[in-house]
């Protein structure tokens, strides 16, 4: 060897630096049912990511190594380790595997990339239309916003159904739970409220997040199609954790909806977001708790299970100035069994919410939809989250339900009924089919008005009972032909005034003479 290689070779040793590499790692000692024990990870923290390193004297099948990393979320902090959940295929985890600490909290992807896409639970998405190319990362787990850092609810949220913006109006930043037996039409509440927006100016319109936490993969698929139908697709986003996915993605989706929300709260936008439902949630959690040696306490559930849907509801808010003025809206779901509605979950979820709607089934049977008993149902926000002109023709119409969900028994009697009584079941009748609406079809906020203000002056009182739905339509489009100012003024001022209250008088006198088979005077 010549002494210039000599020399070249005692420069490259004089300028070596050795490089080393610090890693906290464990390892499995336990592994079943999508839940691993885990040694020798100390200074794991609570929700931090881990990696499996598989293939270290394990030979893995081509599709297992397509699959990519393998991760998981510790949850348990023991004495003599931690417990962890597997975030996704068990069956990769074996006994003896190699554990990685990230020294990262669990994070989902957001930003406007998501307009229009399906995520699974830690936001990847599932929708076939490629990954994500710039997006912010938002923590799962978060603290919710103080009481100084919020603001008074007091915007409303139309959801397109005149039942609840009448009579349970729903507020920018409320929580108002959905619970019901199964069947009774509580998604499609959910998902016309979504598909209502599309009637909000684009400037103020909320973006829409629907959690399907347990559900079959073609009933979401069928929504998100529907949605997509509808042109309401452009400002969703939906999270989708199926029946299929392990527990873990079922406990973990509706906290990656809301910090996905959270990304267009922080920059003063308003969210609308649906947990469909808590239900399923909750039995996730139960089994997960169950899994990690979890102490269980009544019915099973392990004695945080009220925490868990607190700290989740919590996180919607409508926030202060100072803080941007963003706000998150959760119309979470609840599904009763027998319409108990004083089962643990129910009764927890009830009393973290600032009100419910209840479905019933036997509304749902009577034909009556959507099925809200609105005499049990209650918005704790109430008139400060309608407009004036809402409120103006929504006033007595509470009252008056009530007081005919009384009379109603005495229907069967009509022959001995005094005019005073058989009066107001009249009315009773033609309200409640004023207030009937069919699937997908939300109305906007200056037609319902019109409507409402057309029932409480008496003007299906002459229409046969099983006409007024129809008539309503028919009038609405009506106005809708020939009056467009006059809704155009009520929707852009949020005002039903004199001039418009006459406008549409008139209306319904001019619609009276166009279409007099109809008034047919019942009796």
């Amino acid at each position: 060897m010549d002494s210039s290689a000599i020399e070249k070779i005692i420069k490259e040793i004089e300028q070596f630096t050795p490089s080393h590499e610090s890693a906290h790692v464990g390892r499995v000692t336990q592994v079943g049912d999508g839940v691993v024990a885990i040694d020798g990870l100390s200074k794991a923290v609570m929700s931090e990511i881990v990696i499996f390193e598989e293939g270290k004297g394990k030979k893995l099948s081509d599709a297992m190594q397509q699959q990519g990393e393998l991760y998981g979320l510790i949850l348990n902090l023991e004495e003599d380790g931690v417990r962890a959940t597997i975030l996704g295929d068990s069956a990769r985890v074996s006994e003896g595997m190699t554990v990685k600490s990230t020294g990262k909290v669990l994070s989902v992807p957001s930003g406007e990339e998501l307009l229009g896409r399906v995520v699974n639970a830690l936001g990847e998405p599932v929708d076939g239309k490629g990954p994500f190319k710039n997006t912010t990362m938002m923590p799962v787990e978060r603290q919710s916003y103080g009481v100084i850092d919020r603001k008074h609810v007091s915007v409303p949220l139309q959801t397109g159904i005149k039942a609840i913006d009448a009579l349970i109006p729903v507020g920018r930043g409320q929580r108002e739970l959905i619970i019901g037996d199964r069947g009774t039409g509580k998604t499609t509440v959910a998902i016309d409220a979504i598909i209502n927006q599309r009637n909000e100016p684009e400037a103020t319109r909320p973006i829409c997040i629907y959690v399907a936490i347990g559900q079959k993969e073609s009933k979401t698929a069928r929504l998100v199609q529907q949605l997509r139908e509808e042109g309401a697709m452009d400002y969703t986003i939906v999270v989708d954790a199926p029946a299929s996915a392990p527990a873990a993605l079922l406990f973990l989706a509706p906290f990656s909806g809301v910090a996905i929300g959270e990304y267009f709260m922080d920059k003063g936008r308003d969210v609308l977001i649906i947990y469909d439902d808590l239900s399923k949630q909750a039995t996730a959690y139960r089994q997960l708790s169950l899994l990690l040696r979890r102490p269980p306490g009544r019915e099973a559930y392990p004695g945080d299970i009220f925490y868990l849907h607190s700290r989740l509801l919590e996180r919607a808010a409508r926030l202060s100035e100072e803080k941007g003025g963003g706000s998150i809206t959760a119309l979470p779901i609840i599904e009763t069994q027998e319409g108990d509605v004083s089962a643990y979950i129910p009764t927890n979820v009830i009393s973290i919410t600032d009100g419910q709607m209840f479905l019933t089934t036997d509304l749902f049977n009577k034909g009556i939809r959507p099925a809200i008993d609105v005499g049990i149902s209650v918005s704790r926000v109430g008139g400060d989250a309608q407009t004036k002109a809402m409120k103006g023709v929504a006033g007595g119409l509470k009252l008056e339900l009530a007081q005919f969900r009384d009379l109603e028994a005495f229907m069967q009697f009509a022959s001995d009924l005094d005019k005073a009584t058989a009066d107001r079941i009249a009315s009773g009748q033609r309200m409640v089919e004023v207030l009937k609406q069919k699937n997908g079809a939300p109305i906007p906020m200056e037609k319902q008005v019109a409507a409402l203000f057309a029932a409480n002056n008496k003007f299906f009182l002459d229409v046969p009972v099983n006409k007024v739905s129809e008539t309503e339509v028919q009038f609405v489009a009506f106005l809708d032909a020939q009056y467009k100012t006059t809704l155009a003024e009520i929707k852009k001022t949020g005002l039903l005034s004199d001039d418009s209250k006459k406008a549409i008088t008139t209306a319904m006198g001019e619609f009276r003479l166009a279409h007099p088979e109809v008034f047919t005077a019942a009796k």
